[in-house]
């Protein structure tokens, strides 16, 4: 696969806070790839630099293309979502699709119609008639009618219920993304695009502290619920992490033998979010 963004080492400094501190990944083609990372880790920052609208120190490369000084020709080929649609408010829907038609020669207005009409948007409307869900899915339809090589999703479904939300996900899958496209995506609803990911990027406090396709999560990592008699066995094996869920203990370990977890009580496969937390809690210690 050939690689769609190449970063390394990027670092960014806003006065005293740093953004960014060497941060490095690939992301390849054909990838579906969530950026995770609490508030003020750094991934807002990493998308400005992405879509060149932020410049940073260490060399980053996105089609091939330096996108802070070769932005135009970048913004042909990647179309961009924010976590916020901003709209005129006097703007009918057809007027939308005309304009966005008209600056940009990769748009289909055939491909936003079959969006749009799975909604209850009529093109008369004008957005101050539409609810907030409704305003969203107008902006999500417009932008992912551009036939775009990398389409970068900030917070996408912002303000649509989980109805919304999971018809959003399934349109990405049936009628944006193919071989030939890349999707990169951050969210706070992790749990809700855990089954489309092919690939997980954590960042904490400006660093990336977990580059992993998502195959080799079972292979790396286990959780191991036990009983309170084996505690002390199951600490000793050095977990990442422990909790409690209704009077069992729950450990999540990198690396460790699953015969020898296996013996202490029951193994399963972590969920993004548990092992997004258990990389955290254990930088933080």
């Amino acid at each position: 696969m050939a690689t769609l963004i190449e970063a390394q080492g990027l670092r960014k400094r806003f006065g005293k806070t740093t953004a960014l501190d060497g941060a490095s990944f690939k992301v390849e083609t054909g990838r579906i790839v969530g950026l995770i990372g609490p508030n003020g880790a750094g991934k807002t920052t990493a998308l400005k630099a992405v879509l060149g609208l932020a410049r940073c120190e260490g060399s980053l490369k996105v089609l091939g293309l330096d996108p802070y000084h070769d932005r135009d020709q970048l913004m042909e080929r990647v179309s961009f979502i924010a976590d916020v649609a901003v709209l005129p408010r006097w703007l009918k829907v057809q007027q939308a699709i005309d304009f966005v038609a008209g600056v940009h020669p990769r748009f289909r207005p055939d491909r936003c119609q079959t969006f749009l009409e799975r909604t209850a948007i009529k093109r008369t409307s004008r957005v101050r008639e539409l609810s907030k869900g409704m305003i969203t899915q107008l902006h999500l339809a417009l932008v992912m009618a551009i036939d775009a090589q990398l389409l970068v999703l900030d917070e996408p479904t912002l303000g649509l219920d989980i109805l919304s939300r999971k018809q959003f996900y399934d349109s990405l899958l049936s009628d944006y993304m193919d071989a030939d496209k890349t999707i990169l995506v951050t969210t706070h609803q992790v749990e809700e695009i855990e089954n489309i990911l092919t690939d997980l990027l954590f960042i904490d406090r400006g660093r990336i502290v977990l580059d992993l396709p998502m195959e080799e999560i079972p292979v790396q990592y286990a959780q191991l619920l036990v009983s309170p008699g084996g505690v002390d066995a199951a600490r000793a094996l050095r977990p990442l992490s422990e909790r409690q869920v209704l009077g069992r203990s729950v450990f999540l370990y990198e690396h460790a033998d699953q015969k020898a977890l296996a013996a202490l009580g029951e193994v399963r496969q972590p969920s993004v979010a548990d092992l997004f937390v258990a990389k955290l809690q254990g930088g933080a210690a």
